[in-house]
């Protein structure tokens, strides 16, 4: 285990996950709000649609983009460039 900082909240915390304990529920929620928008739209989006439309900020849309749990939804979407779209906030 090691100290981190949330990147949601920014509190520290000990442990390999990347959010504290605290929002890791909050972050599940946002991946499956996320993964639920994406299988029942078919209009093409953008990051700042898909972020209005699911209500998932874009720092964390960002964040699940590159994880292997959204590799399909990145392909079903065409997006090879999600990792070259990195919002600053």
């Amino acid at each position: 285990m090691k100290f981190n900082k949330c990147v949601r909240c920014g509190c520290f915390f000990a442990s390999s996950d990347d959010v504290c304990p605290s929002c890791k529920s909050k972050d599940e929620v946002d991946k499956l709000t996320l993964k639920n928008y994406l299988d029942n739209t078919d209009a093409p989006l953008s990051l700042d649609s898909l972020s209005f439309n699911s209500g998932v900020e874009l720092k964390n849309i960002n964040r699940y983009m590159e994880s292997k749990e959204f590799a399909s939804y990145k392909k079903m979407l065409g997006v090879d460039g999600f990792e070259n779209v990195k919002i600053s906030l």
